[in-house]
Protein backbone atom coordinates (compact mmCIF):
# COMPACT_ATOMS: atom_id res chain seq x y z
CA UNK A 1 0.00 0.00 0.00
CA UNK A 2 1.75 3.51 -1.08
CA UNK A 3 1.27 5.68 2.29
CA UNK A 4 3.48 8.82 2.00
CA UNK A 5 2.13 11.40 3.87
CA UNK A 6 -0.09 11.06 7.18
CA UNK A 7 -1.75 13.39 9.50
CA UNK A 8 -1.94 13.03 12.70
CA UNK A 9 -5.12 15.02 14.27
CA UNK A 10 -4.78 13.83 17.95
CA UNK A 11 -2.10 14.39 20.52
CA UNK A 12 -0.01 11.09 20.39
CA UNK A 13 3.27 10.61 22.12
CA UNK A 14 6.03 11.33 19.57
CA UNK A 15 7.09 7.55 19.15
CA UNK A 16 3.94 7.06 16.98
CA UNK A 17 5.84 10.19 14.62
CA UNK A 18 9.54 9.33 15.44
CA UNK A 19 8.52 5.59 14.06
CA UNK A 20 6.46 6.75 10.94
CA UNK A 21 9.79 9.49 10.22
CA UNK A 22 12.47 6.83 10.42
CA UNK A 23 10.90 4.80 7.84
CA UNK A 24 10.28 7.39 5.19
CA UNK A 25 6.67 8.51 5.91
CA UNK A 26 6.05 12.34 6.59
CA UNK A 27 3.69 13.25 9.35
CA UNK A 28 2.08 16.03 10.02
CA UNK A 29 0.85 17.04 13.49
CA UNK A 30 -2.19 18.93 13.06
CA UNK A 31 -4.54 19.27 16.51
CA UNK A 32 -7.56 20.29 17.56
CA UNK A 33 -8.58 21.08 14.17
CA UNK A 34 -12.12 22.34 13.47
CA UNK A 35 -14.40 19.81 11.62
CA UNK A 36 -13.84 22.11 8.23
CA UNK A 37 -10.46 22.97 8.82
CA UNK A 38 -10.22 18.60 8.85
CA UNK A 39 -12.47 18.64 5.62
CA UNK A 40 -10.02 21.19 3.73
CA UNK A 41 -6.74 19.53 4.89
CA UNK A 42 -7.77 15.53 4.98
CA UNK A 43 -7.18 15.51 0.97
CA UNK A 44 -3.33 16.39 1.02
CA UNK A 45 -2.82 12.59 3.57
CA UNK A 46 -2.95 8.90 2.98
CA UNK A 47 -3.59 8.18 6.12
CA UNK A 48 -5.17 9.95 9.80
CA UNK A 49 -4.03 9.04 12.99
CA UNK A 50 -6.76 9.98 15.95
CA UNK A 51 -7.67 9.25 19.29
CA UNK A 52 -10.67 10.38 21.22
CA UNK A 53 -11.37 14.24 20.14
CA UNK A 54 -11.51 13.71 16.26
CA UNK A 55 -14.76 12.85 14.66
CA UNK A 56 -13.90 11.27 11.58
CA UNK A 57 -17.70 11.87 9.66
CA UNK A 58 -18.82 10.89 6.36
CA UNK A 59 -18.01 14.26 4.96
CA UNK A 60 -14.74 13.92 6.43
CA UNK A 61 -14.26 10.51 4.83
CA UNK A 62 -15.79 11.57 1.68
CA UNK A 63 -13.28 14.47 1.52
CA UNK A 64 -10.33 12.72 1.83
CA UNK A 65 -9.29 11.41 -1.70
CA UNK A 66 -6.27 10.01 -1.25
CA UNK A 67 -7.48 8.80 2.16
CA UNK A 68 -6.74 4.74 2.57
CA UNK A 69 -6.04 4.14 6.31
CA UNK A 70 -7.80 5.69 9.16
CA UNK A 71 -5.41 4.49 12.71
CA UNK A 72 -7.08 5.24 15.98
CA UNK A 73 -4.46 5.09 18.77
CA UNK A 74 -7.04 3.69 21.45
CA UNK A 75 -9.08 0.71 21.86
CA UNK A 76 -12.89 1.68 20.25
CA UNK A 77 -13.61 3.30 17.45
CA UNK A 78 -16.80 4.74 17.55
CA UNK A 79 -16.06 8.00 16.73
CA UNK A 80 -15.32 6.57 13.41
CA UNK A 81 -17.39 6.30 10.51
CA UNK A 82 -16.97 2.67 9.69
CA UNK A 83 -19.35 2.15 7.47
CA UNK A 84 -18.75 5.33 5.59
CA UNK A 85 -14.69 4.00 5.28
CA UNK A 86 -15.89 0.72 3.82
CA UNK A 87 -18.17 2.27 1.30
CA UNK A 88 -14.96 4.21 0.43
CA UNK A 89 -12.48 1.23 0.51
CA UNK A 90 -10.47 3.02 3.66
CA UNK A 91 -9.26 0.67 6.10
CA UNK A 92 -10.03 1.48 9.89
CA UNK A 93 -7.85 0.13 12.17
CA UNK A 94 -7.11 0.23 16.51
CA UNK A 95 -4.81 -0.31 18.75
CA UNK A 96 -6.89 -3.25 20.69
CA UNK A 97 -3.92 -4.54 23.37
CA UNK A 98 -2.80 -1.21 23.85
CA UNK A 99 -4.03 -0.36 26.33
CA UNK A 100 -5.63 -3.22 28.36
CA UNK A 101 -3.42 -3.53 31.38
CA UNK A 102 -3.77 -0.05 31.91
CA UNK A 103 -7.54 -0.06 31.51
CA UNK A 104 -7.39 -3.79 33.66
CA UNK A 105 -5.64 -1.87 36.26
CA UNK A 106 -7.84 0.96 37.06
CA UNK A 107 -10.74 -1.61 36.87
CA UNK A 108 -9.36 -3.71 39.74
CA UNK A 109 -8.69 -0.33 41.28
CA UNK A 110 -11.73 1.25 41.26
CA UNK A 111 -13.72 -2.35 43.03
CA UNK A 112 -11.03 -2.69 45.91
CA UNK A 113 -11.55 1.19 46.49
CA UNK A 114 -15.61 0.47 46.65
CA UNK A 115 -15.17 -2.78 48.78
CA UNK A 116 -13.05 -0.82 51.32
CA UNK A 117 -15.11 2.86 51.09
CA UNK A 118 -11.56 4.22 50.30
CA UNK A 119 -12.68 7.69 48.21
CA UNK A 120 -14.92 8.56 50.61
CA UNK A 121 -13.26 7.48 53.78
CA UNK A 122 -10.04 9.63 53.29
CA UNK A 123 -11.90 12.83 51.77
CA UNK A 124 -13.58 12.45 55.28
CA UNK A 125 -10.50 12.18 57.17
CA UNK A 126 -8.98 15.07 55.05
CA UNK A 127 -11.85 17.64 56.00
CA UNK A 128 -10.56 16.76 60.17
CA UNK A 129 -13.60 13.53 60.58
CA UNK A 130 -12.72 10.28 62.34
CA UNK A 131 -15.49 8.15 60.47
CA UNK A 132 -14.29 5.19 61.21
CA UNK A 133 -17.70 2.58 61.65
CA UNK A 134 -19.35 4.56 58.80
CA UNK A 135 -16.83 3.83 55.98
CA UNK A 136 -17.10 0.02 57.32
CA UNK A 137 -16.38 -2.04 54.09
CA UNK A 138 -16.36 -5.67 52.91
CA UNK A 139 -13.93 -8.19 51.81
CA UNK A 140 -13.57 -9.20 47.97
CA UNK A 141 -12.54 -12.63 49.07
CA UNK A 142 -15.64 -15.17 48.33
CA UNK A 143 -17.50 -12.47 46.46
CA UNK A 144 -18.64 -13.08 42.47
CA UNK A 145 -17.34 -11.09 39.77
CA UNK A 146 -19.49 -11.09 36.34
CA UNK A 147 -17.59 -9.97 33.47
CA UNK A 148 -19.56 -8.84 30.41
CA UNK A 149 -16.49 -8.86 27.81
CA UNK A 150 -13.57 -11.18 28.01
CA UNK A 151 -11.46 -9.93 25.41
CA UNK A 152 -8.00 -9.20 26.52
CA UNK A 153 -8.92 -6.10 29.19
CA UNK A 154 -11.48 -8.77 30.55
CA UNK A 155 -9.16 -11.74 30.86
CA UNK A 156 -6.62 -9.44 32.68
CA UNK A 157 -9.18 -8.25 35.05
CA UNK A 158 -10.19 -12.23 35.71
CA UNK A 159 -6.77 -13.16 36.40
CA UNK A 160 -6.04 -10.46 38.78
CA UNK A 161 -8.72 -10.41 40.87
CA UNK A 162 -8.99 -14.24 41.12
CA UNK A 163 -5.90 -13.32 42.97
CA UNK A 164 -8.32 -11.68 45.71
CA UNK A 165 -10.03 -14.73 45.96
CA UNK A 166 -13.06 -13.78 43.55
CA UNK A 167 -15.07 -15.93 41.77
CA UNK A 168 -15.38 -15.20 38.27
CA UNK A 169 -18.10 -15.54 35.96
CA UNK A 170 -18.67 -14.00 32.59
CA UNK A 171 -20.33 -13.89 28.94
CA UNK A 172 -18.67 -13.02 25.87
CA UNK A 173 -20.59 -14.30 22.27
CA UNK A 174 -17.13 -14.92 20.83
CA UNK A 175 -15.23 -16.19 23.50
CA UNK A 176 -15.97 -20.16 23.65
CA UNK A 177 -16.83 -21.38 27.38
CA UNK A 178 -13.57 -23.58 26.75
CA UNK A 179 -11.01 -21.24 26.39
CA UNK A 180 -13.22 -19.02 29.41
CA UNK A 181 -12.40 -21.61 31.37
CA UNK A 182 -8.81 -21.80 30.07
CA UNK A 183 -8.26 -18.69 32.91
CA UNK A 184 -10.72 -19.71 35.14
CA UNK A 185 -13.81 -17.89 34.48
CA UNK A 186 -17.39 -20.12 34.00
CA UNK A 187 -19.07 -18.64 30.87
CA UNK A 188 -22.68 -18.16 31.09
CA UNK A 189 -25.70 -16.11 29.53
CA UNK A 190 -26.01 -12.54 30.46
CA UNK A 191 -29.39 -13.83 32.29
CA UNK A 192 -27.31 -16.09 34.78
CA UNK A 193 -25.08 -13.75 35.46
CA UNK A 194 -26.62 -11.31 36.77
CA UNK A 195 -28.41 -12.83 40.33
CA UNK A 196 -24.98 -14.42 41.03
CA UNK A 197 -22.79 -11.26 40.61
CA UNK A 198 -21.80 -9.43 43.74
CA UNK A 199 -20.04 -6.77 41.32
CA UNK A 200 -20.59 -6.50 37.58
CA UNK A 201 -17.68 -5.10 35.24
CA UNK A 202 -18.26 -4.34 31.33
CA UNK A 203 -15.67 -4.49 28.83
CA UNK A 204 -17.21 -4.69 25.60
CA UNK A 205 -17.50 -1.84 22.67
CA UNK A 206 -20.23 0.63 22.26
CA UNK A 207 -22.24 -1.03 19.40
CA UNK A 208 -26.02 -0.97 19.18
CA UNK A 209 -26.51 -4.76 20.86
CA UNK A 210 -24.21 -3.36 23.70
CA UNK A 211 -25.74 0.35 24.06
CA UNK A 212 -28.16 0.79 27.33
CA UNK A 213 -26.74 -3.21 27.92
CA UNK A 214 -27.22 -2.66 31.61
CA UNK A 215 -31.00 -0.83 32.44
CA UNK A 216 -33.42 -1.19 34.80
CA UNK A 217 -34.77 -4.60 33.85
CA UNK A 218 -30.54 -5.69 34.82
CA UNK A 219 -30.94 -4.07 38.01
CA UNK A 220 -34.10 -5.44 38.64
CA UNK A 221 -32.71 -8.89 37.92
CA UNK A 222 -29.49 -8.71 40.11
CA UNK A 223 -28.98 -9.30 43.60
CA UNK A 224 -29.65 -6.26 45.80
CA UNK A 225 -26.77 -4.08 46.36
CA UNK A 226 -24.92 -5.28 43.23
CA UNK A 227 -21.95 -2.66 42.15
CA UNK A 228 -20.80 -2.16 39.15
CA UNK A 229 -18.04 -1.23 36.94
CA UNK A 230 -17.64 0.46 33.68
CA UNK A 231 -14.05 1.63 32.13
CA UNK A 232 -15.28 0.70 28.77
CA UNK A 233 -17.82 3.19 26.74
CA UNK A 234 -20.14 5.19 28.05
CA UNK A 235 -23.31 4.97 26.88
CA UNK A 236 -23.70 0.53 27.88
CA UNK A 237 -24.66 1.66 31.30
CA UNK A 238 -28.45 3.29 31.08
CA UNK A 239 -27.83 6.42 32.72
CA UNK A 240 -31.07 7.32 34.19
CA UNK A 241 -31.72 3.58 35.06
CA UNK A 242 -28.63 3.80 37.44
CA UNK A 243 -29.36 7.00 39.00
CA UNK A 244 -32.80 4.88 40.39
CA UNK A 245 -30.81 1.75 40.79
CA UNK A 246 -28.07 3.97 43.18
CA UNK A 247 -31.51 5.48 44.76
CA UNK A 248 -33.69 2.82 45.97
CA UNK A 249 -30.79 0.67 46.99
CA UNK A 250 -30.91 -1.76 44.18
CA UNK A 251 -26.93 -1.35 42.88
CA UNK A 252 -25.35 -0.23 46.02
CA UNK A 253 -22.23 1.53 44.19
CA UNK A 254 -21.09 2.41 41.31
CA UNK A 255 -17.55 2.90 39.69
CA UNK A 256 -17.69 4.66 35.81
CA UNK A 257 -14.64 5.97 34.55
CA UNK A 258 -16.77 6.51 31.07
CA UNK A 259 -19.61 8.62 30.67
CA UNK A 260 -22.70 9.08 27.35
CA UNK A 261 -21.30 12.57 27.52
CA UNK A 262 -17.96 13.56 27.97
CA UNK A 263 -17.35 16.08 29.25
CA UNK A 264 -20.29 15.05 31.22
CA UNK A 265 -23.18 17.99 31.36
CA UNK A 266 -26.50 15.98 31.70
CA UNK A 267 -28.28 16.97 34.99
CA UNK A 268 -28.74 13.34 35.48
CA UNK A 269 -25.02 12.26 34.76
CA UNK A 270 -24.10 14.86 37.04
CA UNK A 271 -26.36 13.77 39.75
CA UNK A 272 -24.77 10.36 39.34
CA UNK A 273 -21.29 11.90 39.64
CA UNK A 274 -22.28 13.73 42.95
CA UNK A 275 -23.87 10.47 44.08
CA UNK A 276 -22.31 9.50 47.91
CA UNK A 277 -21.69 5.43 46.31
CA UNK A 278 -20.12 6.53 43.16
CA UNK A 279 -16.36 6.86 42.43
CA UNK A 280 -16.29 8.79 38.80
CA UNK A 281 -13.10 9.21 37.10
CA UNK A 282 -12.34 11.55 33.85
CA UNK A 283 -11.62 8.65 31.35
CA UNK A 284 -8.09 7.77 32.81
CA UNK A 285 -8.55 4.02 31.52
CA UNK A 286 -5.56 4.63 28.79
CA UNK A 287 -3.95 7.36 30.66
CA UNK A 288 -1.35 6.21 31.64
CA UNK A 289 2.62 7.06 30.07
CA UNK A 290 3.27 3.21 29.16
CA UNK A 291 -0.43 3.19 27.34
CA UNK A 292 0.26 5.99 25.41
CA UNK A 293 3.46 4.49 24.22
CA UNK A 294 2.00 1.56 23.31
CA UNK A 295 -0.52 2.66 21.44
CA UNK A 296 1.31 4.99 19.66
CA UNK A 297 3.65 2.42 18.60
CA UNK A 298 0.77 -0.02 17.82
CA UNK A 299 -0.68 2.18 15.19
CA UNK A 300 2.54 2.73 13.19
CA UNK A 301 3.30 -0.73 13.33
CA UNK A 302 0.10 -1.41 11.53
CA UNK A 303 0.79 1.26 8.77
CA UNK A 304 4.24 0.40 8.30
CA UNK A 305 2.59 -3.53 7.86
CA UNK A 306 0.02 -2.16 5.11
CA UNK A 307 3.13 -0.53 3.23
CA UNK A 308 5.37 -3.48 3.39
CA UNK A 309 8.72 -2.25 3.07
CA UNK A 310 10.07 -3.16 6.26
CA UNK A 311 9.66 -6.87 7.03
CA UNK A 312 10.11 -6.09 10.39
CA UNK A 313 6.09 -4.78 10.74
CA UNK A 314 4.38 -7.50 9.35
CA UNK A 315 1.22 -7.48 11.58
CA UNK A 316 -2.58 -5.67 11.45
CA UNK A 317 -4.33 -6.92 14.21
CA UNK A 318 -6.35 -3.76 14.71
CA UNK A 319 -8.10 -3.88 11.27
CA UNK A 320 -11.86 -3.77 11.79
CA UNK A 321 -13.22 -3.60 8.55
CA UNK A 322 -10.49 -6.06 7.04
CA UNK A 323 -13.22 -6.63 3.86
CA UNK A 324 -11.45 -3.45 2.13
CA UNK A 325 -8.22 -5.87 2.15
CA UNK A 326 -9.92 -7.53 -0.82
CA UNK A 327 -11.43 -4.68 -2.71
Amino acid sequence: MDIKRVLVADAVDAACVDLLENNGVQVDCKYKQTKEELIKNIKDYDALIVRSDTKVTEDVIKAGKNLKVIGRAGAGVDNIDINAATANKIIVLNTPGGNAISACELTCSLITSMARNVIPAAASLKAGRWDRKLYAGHELYGKTLGIVGLGRIGKEVALRMQSWGMKTIGFDPIVSAEEARSFNVESMELEKIWPLADYITVHTPLIPQTRNMINDKVFTACKKGVRIVNVARGGIIHEKDLLAALKDGRCGGAALDVFEQEPPKDPITLEIIQHPNVIATPHLGASTSEAQIRVAVEVSEQILALIGKNKQYTETPGIINRSVLGK
